[in-house]
Formats: structure tokens, C-alpha cells, sequence
């Protein structure tokens, strides 16, 4: 057991440390010493924007962004390309041979398939069409997205390392497969702050599918930020009476009570904030003070008794019902409306291991009409333009069935190849990117890793992803880690 005096010299030096860190950022700040400014904390603090902003927390995009927003609609469990988006005619003529190792090129496989001593290859059992003005091949399952196809910037060159859904998921939410790193949505509340000043940066909702494999569990980290301050994480709303858990005050708490605890609550912060210098007790006043706001916004945000019927009839019958996919498409086009910045979606459920041609049809219904809504509906409120939505999921399916060839197929994980697409915001509708070869796995023409993706939508939304940066642990640590392009056929002008 350490002595008082022990006990005294270490949380005095711990105070002094926190002390003089404050100083020293304070002083950089104040004198606007550039060697201050990137010895202490990196480039993020150079950029920083003037303290007598509303929005002190807030970065100065690198150029003129075309986004504003992003809209992220995470297929979670890994949806199918080759029943949806990339279309191989000559499946059906290879319909139960063998994948030949050429094609295989002993890639890894996952614990469910590398012991198989077959790999049958399986042929879609759904139809493709050509669409839209280019005639882009579409499966038969998404008709509402084959209406505004033109809108969209198909991408069929995705690729990940990671084959599993934990680390795939954390990959593409955070730019890592180890979990701890800052989420997309809280690296841009990081760089753009909220254009709201009564709902979060940034938001997150999850629906579950109508198929059968809609078991993949969603952490919190997730949408965590990371090492950034805890300000910048993910707020989840759910469907039902409370949106927004403990938001609501309890019985004989009215708004009058509410603000003079929050008043004094905040004196008590600003004592402690004084001794100690810790980042953390100003973000929690900050949170309290968002959530007073947030008890009057939110009910009417969630409301919808206001949309008109030609609404519903758009987004399609299930918008009405809370929790769907549908009623979250929804619920983001009014989010973006009051300047939410970053809403992201989950909608679980392609997990398709087995009974790919029972679930998939499910799925594709949850998803087809809301997604098409949300896209044409942004589109003629003109707010398209400046919104980015992006729609995939962790990672493709394989080729080969996944067990014995059946009826009732499955297919196991694929990281090599897989598809994307994106919409507004600066990207370039109409286009289809990348191409895979015959069999749908491997890449024959422009690949796109994620770390690219990363770096694509942070230049739609002005930033240059090798500058956006923040100090921790000795280091510098960006989104994209320390690889990543920008990827200008995507690009309207590229």
C-alpha cells in the first residue's frame, strides 16, 4: 500500500501533466506558432478554424467539398454480387463444374469451406436485365433501384483482405480490421462538426431483414470514436416510444427543473475542468447540453404524421412501420434535411451460408423500394447533389456453393471481389467501374480497395485523406491508415 505523500506526488503529477499539456495547446493557439501547433498535436490543429466560431471543433475542409453529408446503407453479412449486381452470363453453362484452381489461385478460404474437397460452381437462379440509359446489367430482384440506376456509380471491383464478418465489418467502418479506431461517421464529425445544433453529427439505425440469417451481431464500437473525442461517437436511435435511451426526463422532472440541474451540474464540470485539464469533462457537458436540446427535437423529427401519403406510397408500405428498413431511409432524408452529417444505416441479414435463393428475394424487398426512394426523393429536393450515399457491405459471396451443389444454395464469404454503389454527392452517375473475370472471382480491371473507397468519399467531402489526421499515442493516424488513392473515374470531372 503506497503512502499519502506517494499517493499526493502522483496525482500531482498527473494534474501537472494535464496542466501543462492545456498551457501548452493554449499558447499555440493564442500565438499561432506553427512549430507549437505540429510538435504537440499534428496537422489537424493547423487547420483548425478561428475559436470565435460556433463551431470551434470544427475543421477547415482542404478544398471546395461537393458532399456535404454522407448516407451509408451497410448490407450487413455480406450481400450477394452475383445474384444482384455483377452480372456472368456464362454461370449457367458452368453450372455445376468444378472451379478450376487457376481460377482459385489458392486463395484463403474460411474454416466453413477449406475443408471441402469440391468446389461446385453455382449459377444464380434470378435473371438480369439491362437498364437505364447505358443498359446496366441488373439483377431482377432490385426493379425500384434499376429505375434510378442512372444515378448511381456501380463499383465491381471492391477488395478487402479480411474474410470474416467481425474484422471485414470493423474494417470497412474504421479503415482497420483491429478494433479501436475512430468509425467514418466520427472522423467526420471530427472534421466537419454538425450543421444541427440540436441533433447529433452523427447518427445510427439498424433494421433487421425479413430473411432467415439476420444473426450477425452489430457492436457498439462500431460507430465508436475511437481515440477522438467521445463527442464524435454514434448516436444509436431505435424504433419504438424512446428513440433515444435515457433521453426522456423522469416522472416530476419538467424542462424548468431539467435546465437549473444542467446549470448547476455545469458550474461543478467547470471546477473540475479547471484542476484538471481532462478533454473528456467538457465533452460530457457538451453531451448533456446536446441532449437537452435533443428532448425537443426528436419527437418531432421521428413524427411522421407530417409527410404526405405520396411519401409513403414512395418509400413503400413498410415505411410506416418503425424500425424497418424503409422507416430509416425515410428518417435519413429528414435527418439530412436538418443537417444531420453522417447517418448511417445497418440492415442485417445477408448472411447467406445456405438458402441463398429463399433469403435473398427477402432481402432484396426490405431494401429495393426504400433505397430507391431515399435516392429519388434527395434527387428532387435538390438535395442530392450535396448528399453522399453509399451502399455495400463488408465483403461478396463466392462463386462456388458452400457444401453440396442444391437447390436451396449457399456461398461462403469473398473479400476478392465485390460490389458497390454510390449516388450524389460528387460522384459520377451512370458509371460502372471495375470488372471481374467469367467466374465473378477475381478482379481483371480497375480494383478499389477500401482504403481507397476511404479516400474517394473523403475527397468528395473536401478533405484529402492524408492530411485529415489526428495525434495519439506518439503518432499521427488518419482513415486510411497509410495507404489509400483517390480513385477520379468515380469522380464527376475525373
Amino acid at each position: 500500500m503506497q503512502a499519502p505523500q506517494q499517493q499526493y506526488a502522483q496525482r500531482a503529477r498527473r494534474q501537472f501533466l494535464r496542466k501543462s499539456i492545456t498551457g501548452s495547446a493554449a499558447l499555440a493557439t493564442l500565438v499561432g506558432s506553427d512549430l507549437a501547433r505540429s510538435s504537440l498535436f499534428g496537422t489537424e490543429v493547423s487547420d483548425r478554424i478561428d475559436q470565435d466560431s460556433k463551431r470551434p471543433n470544427e475543421l477547415k475542409p482542404h478544398f471546395a467539398p461537393k458532399a456535404k453529408r454522407v448516407i451509408s446503407l451497410f448490407q450487413s453479412g455480406g450481400p450477394s454480387q452475383l445474384e444482384m449486381m455483377d452480372y456472368k452470363p456464362r454461370l449457367k453453362e458452368l453450372h455445376g463444374t468444378e472451379l478450376p484452381d487457376s481460377i482459385r489461385q489458392g486463395q484463403r478460404l474460411t474454416g466453413m469451406t477449406s475443408g471441402q474437397k469440391s468446389f461446385p460452381v453455382v449459377a444464380p437462379k434470378f435473371n438480369f436485365k439491362q437498364v437505364g440509359a447505358n443498359g446496366t446489367w441488373l439483377s431482377e430482384l432490385l426493379p425500384f433501384t434499376g429505375k434510378v440506376v442512372d444515378d448511381l456509380c456501380i463499383v465491381k471491383s471492391m477488395h478487402t483482405e479480411a474474410i470474416n464478418h467481425d474484422p471485414a465489418i470493423t474494417f470497412m467502418q474504421t479503415g482497420s480490421q483491429q478494433p479501436g479506431r475512430p468509425s467514418m461517421g466520427s472522423w467526420l464529425s471530427y472534421g466537419l462538426g454538425s450543421e444541427a445544433e440540436d441533433l447529433p453529427a452523427f447518427v445510427v439505425m439498424i433494421s433487421h431483414g425479413t430473411g432467415k440469417d439476420a444473426n450477425q451481431g452489430l457492436l457498439d464500437r462500431l460507430w465508436g470514436s475511437g481515440f477522438l473525442p467521445s463527442s464524435h461517437q454514434g448516436v444509436k436511435f431505435r424504433s419504438g416510444k424512446d428513440p433515444v435511451l435515457f433521453l426522456n426526463d423522469p416522472n416530476g422532472i419538467d424542462r424548468k427543473l431539467r435546465r437549473s440541474m444542467l446549470d448547476g451540474l455545469a458550474k461543478l464540470n467547470e471546477i473540475q475542468q479547471a484542476q484538471d485539464g481532462d478533454s473528456e469533462i467538457a465533452t460530457r457537458m457538451e453531451q448533456y447540453e446536446m441532449a437537452f436540446r435533443m428532448q425537443a427535437s426528436v419527437p418531432e423529427l421521428t413524427d411522421f404524421s407530417n409527410e404526405p401519403q405520396s411519401t409513403f406510397d414512395l418509400y413503400g408500405p413498410n415505411s410506416k412501420i418503425p424500425g424497418t428498413f424503409a422507416a430509416n431511409c425515410l428518417m435519413a432524408r429528414r435527418m439530412v434535411e436538418r443537417g444531420v452529417r453522417f447517418i448511417q444505416l445497418y440492415h442485417r441479414g445477408w448472411d447467406n451460408h445456405g438458402n441463398l435463393p429463399s433469403n435473398i428475394p427477402k432481402q432484396c424487398d426490405d431494401i429495393d423500394q426504400p433505397q430507391a426512394a431515399l435516392v429519388s426523393d434527395l434527387k428532387q429536393r435538390g438535395l442530392l447533389e450535396d448528399t453522399l450515399v453509399v451502399w455495400g457491405g463488408e465483403f461478396g459471396r463466392t462463386v462456388y456453393s458452400q457444401g453440396s451443389l442444391q437447390d436451396d444454395y449457399g456461398r461462403d464469404h469473398h473479400g476478392r471481389c465485390f460490389s458497390m454503389w454510390m449516388a450524389g454527392g460528387g460522384t459520377k452517375p451512370g458509371t460502372v467501374l471495375g470488372e471481374t473475370d467469367e467466374f465473378g472471382y477475381n478482379i481483371v480491371s480497375d480494383p478499389v480497395h477500401i482504403h481507397d473507397l476511404h479516400a474517394t468519399l473523403l475527397h468528395c467531402l473536401g478533405f484529402d485523406h492524408e492530411r485529415l489526421t489526428y495525434r495519439y499515442q506518439g503518432r499521427d493516424f488518419r482513415l486510411t491508415d497509410v495507404h489509400g488513392k483517390v480513385v477520379p473515374q468515380l469522380l464527376l470531372g475525373g
